[in-house]
């Protein structure tokens, strides 16, 4: 069984954020798998859904980003999946809007939701790394990401999060290579150019 995570902030006031870019990703993934309803569960959304040969647990913790790990924690302990199937999609500053990298541990480059499943469940956790670029100081971080998505962006995160949802089976069965080379294979058709 694997546990996919996408981090973000509850509340309709934080939907559009940059940083609930792994909440959309993780949405259009239940839509193109079918998955069951969101329920309340583990301090935070929850469904179910096959993925290929496998059953998924999606999970949207609720515990704000911060303590994202309370959630993902309990979400594992309940269901005995071990950290090598723990998948997490969330905001990355570091790469260009659009762009996805695929990472098996390593830091956590800042980012306060990494920094609390690290703190709760270890380090080596697969994470889907998804671009929102950066502001450019580091003063403009933290309103940056709690910013909506502009207009013009809008298109670039659907093409994105639907590209990620499309492939998802690959990434489930550990081919990441072949994963991010077809996300980025539709975001070049889309017209937005990848690396």
């Amino acid at each position: 069984m694997l546990l996919l995570v996408g981090l973000g902030n509850p509340g309709k006031a934080y939907a559009g954020n940059r940083h609930n870019i792994g909440f959309m990703a993780l949405d259009a993934i239940a839509r193109a798998t079918n998955a069951a309803p969101f329920r309340k569960k583990f301090q935070g959304d929850a469904s179910e859904a096959r993925i290929g040969d496998d059953r998924a647990i999606l999970l949207k913790p609720e515990t704000f980003m911060n303590e994202s790990g309370r959630s993902v924690a309990e979400a594992a302990r309940f269901h005995k999946i071990a950290l090598a199937d723990i998948l997490v999609l969330h905001d990355e500053l570091d790469l260009a809007p659009g762009k996805l990298r695929i990472k098996l541990g390593g830091g956590n480059a800042g980012h306060n939701g990494l920094r609390s499943i690290t703190a709760h469940m270890g380090n080596d956790y697969r994470r889907v790394r998804l671009g929102i670029g950066h502001p450019g100081d580091k003063a403009l971080v933290h309103n940056y990401v709690l910013s909506d998505f502009a207009k013009a962006e809008r298109p670039w995160v659907e093409v994105l999060c639907g590209a990620v949802a499309q492939n998802i089976a690959l990434l489930a069965k550990g081919d990441d290579s072949l994963f991010q080379n077809k996300v980025h294979l539709a975001m070049d058709a889309a017209g937005f150019e990848s690396q």
